[in-house]
């Protein structure tokens, strides 16, 4: 059965691709330009755009990016994070979000360097995340956020993020 909301809010989707094109996240370029290694943190869709953000640090920037689960970093990961260790953290609305803000807060206790990615209606955010007309559309707008911001942190590393280092954009199969 189609979902007429969801296909309505599909095809709104190339304004809010536009808009979250345009949201400012310098602020996680200033932060993370010096950066050597990071986690990035969702859970459910979100632990999707985290995994895809880790990569994209990996392979425009050469920063070593994990992504963990938000469920997954109070355990073995935990132990990692010290004074000014890098997490940015993707809290799109949702179930979830509560969660990730609670361990956002707790992250920052520890003196942990926080760049929390959340909607505007979510105060402690650092950088903003454009809604979609339907919330399973969500991440769809919060990785173009990111993908406009990982260009620029990749060009403010003397790097270009369309020439990666080590690797080939067309794969060959023999």
């Amino acid at each position: 059965k189609e979902d007429a909301e969801l296909l309505e809010a599909g095809a709104a989707l190339p304004d809010g691709l536009r808009h979250a094109a345009q949201q400012d996240w310098s602020l996680a370029i200033d932060a993370l330009r010096d950066c050597q290694r990071l986690m990035v943190i969702g859970r459910g869709a979100g632990f999707a755009i985290a995994q895809e953000a880790a990569l994209k640090f990996k392979e425009t920037s050469a920063i070593q990016a994990e992504a963990f689960s938000s469920a997954e970093v109070r355990h073995g990961p935990m132990a990692l994070i010290g004074d000014n260790y890098p997490l940015l953290v993707f809290a799109p609305r949702g179930a979830e979000q509560a969660g990730l803000l609670s361990l956002a807060a707790d992250m920052r206790q520890r003196g942990a360097r926080v760049l929390l990615a959340a909607p505007d209606d979510v105060l402690e955010r650092d950088l903003t995340l454009t809604c979609a007309e339907h919330p399973a559309l969500d991440p769809i707008l919060a990785i173009q956020s990111f993908y406009v911001m990982a260009a620029g942190l990749a060009v403010a590393r003397g790097m270009d993020p369309d020439q990666p280092r080590h690797l080939s954009k067309v794969t060959r199969t023999h």
